[in-house]
């Protein structure tokens, strides 16, 4: 039952209805809560994204009661093929039970709508075109009790933004993206010593667009391999099975020249020594190469302080191992609904608050050691030839790779499982949270 008063518009505010303010909304909405999500943009719209999903991800789109079937427009994929030092490997997903064997595709354009419709259907409100200007704080405590917004007018309209308004709730959530003004509006700066990654992607008709494994090329080069030059990054290629590959590469701030990259020089350098016959070339192109900055390992707290809760790239919430956002976003939204539903149940005043407080605990709880080992991660691959070492060595190893993929794609059973499981758990828990 909603806990709605006179006093609020809401019993939480959600800024973004992307992956984390959309599940974040649905499963706030499922235990009877008045949920508001505000949203910039309309339905459908398109993000940067290589549109993979791994079994975390397709976790918690069974959690949402999601129909992830063929029949409802997602592709399957039986795991990671790996390209580099000169090999081609192919890793099945782990067979664990805590997740599905298998991983997803899905456009953007289509994914996000259909987790912001499941969100409404569940009872939050959603209102689309409507852009948060900033944070409404109480002037005695400075506590964030509700945001301010204006209405957007449909393009072509010849109208500007409506009339400011005021909307107030208890506990406000940002799922407002890596920018995340709501978040800087309150003075959560981004953390500069976190790693950060850039992705850019377009879009190529391709005989290779029903592919049923996702694809990462962990050495590129502008030309033919071994006969020219290592670039920095790591690439993909995801069939998307209407025909088209969704073809991109990422980028680490720890890799040399990251400052002045021409990603998508870069692309086109990695692309033209791909075979002809895959399509990957100009006159195939659909749509721009676009591009995205990727969070990672929070890179910016705290994740809850004064009535204000971040969840997704918000909080920098980015897997630095992989540059995987979208399980990891959906995974802290439903973290974060189920805190704020346990603390709204309680008095307004101290008792709620040390529940809303518990949010960051359990968030660096379940990633924080993980988080740790993948910046390490991330400063060690940064050198090239460090990456070069690795992948000549290690892809001939198969036991190792399954590891690898185990580790990388944080896929383990929490309870028993095998060693490897347990190592890696192992390895996440006495690693240092920071």
């Amino acid at each position: 039952m909603s806990r709605n008063s006179a006093d609020h518009d809401a019993d939480v505010i959600v800024v973004g209805a992307g992956p984390a303010g959309a599940t974040t909304a649905y499963h706030l909405a499922r235990t009877g809560l008045d949920v508001l999500v505000l949203e910039k943009t309309a339905f459908p719209r398109e993000k940067v994204c290589g549109d993979g999903l791994t079994p975390r991800a397709v976790k918690s789109l069974v959690a949402m009661g999601i129909d992830t079937s063929a029949e409802a427009g997602w592709l399957q994929n039986k795991g990671l093929r790996i390209y580099g030092g000169g090999m081609r490997l192919e890793l099945p997903w782990p067979d664990l039970a805590e997740y599905p064997p298998h991983g997803l595709v899905r456009k953007r354009t289509d994914f996000d709508e259909t987790l912001a419709r499941q969100a409404q259907k569940a009872g939050a409100r959603l209102h689309e075109r409507t852009t948060v200007t900033g944070p409404v704080t109480d002037e005695r405590t400075g506590r964030v009790v509700g945001v301010t917004a204006k209405p957007v007018r449909e393009p072509g309209s010849g109208e500007g933004a409506g009339t400011e308004i005021t909307y107030r709730a208890p506990v406000v959530i940002a799922a407002d993206g890596n920018s995340s003004r709501l978040s800087v509006s309150a003075g959560r700066m981004r953390r500069e010593n976190r790693p950060m990654g850039v992705a850019v992607r377009t879009y190529f008709e391709s005989p290779r667009h029903d592919d049923d494994w996702l694809e990462s090329w962990l050495e590129l080069w502008d030309g033919k391999p071994g006969q020219s030059n290592l670039l920095p990054g790591y690439g993909w290629v995801f069939g998307m099975g209407d025909g088209t590959s969704n073809v991109g590469l990422g980028m680490l701030n720890t890799a040399t020249g990251f400052q002045n990259a021409d990603y998508r020089g870069l692309l086109k350098a990695w692309l033209s020594g791909m075979p002809p016959e895959w399509g990957f070339v100009d006159d195939r192109q659909v749509g721009q190469v676009r591009g995205a900055a990727l969070p990672m390992g929070f890179n910016r707290k705290p994740h809850y302080a004064s009535g204000l809760m971040l969840v997704g790239d918000a909080g920098g919430m980015v897997n630095p191992f992989n540059g995987e956002g979208i399980a990891y976003a959906m995974e802290s939204g439903e973290m974060a609904a189920e805190v704020v539903a346990q603390a709204l149940a309680r008095p307004d005043g101290p008792q709620r608050e040390r529940v809303l407080e518990s949010y960051p605990r359990a968030l660096s709880a379940r990633y924080g050691g993980y988080y740790t080992m993948g910046r390490i991660f991330v400063r060690a691959i940064g050198n090239p030839q460090v990456m070069k070492i690795a992948t000549r060595h290690g892809l001939p190893h198969p036991v190792l790779m399954r590891f690898t993929i185990k580790l990388l794609a944080n896929l383990t059973d929490p309870r028993g499982g095998d060693a490897m499981d347990r190592l890696i758990n192992a390895l996440a828990k006495v690693t240092p949270a920071a």
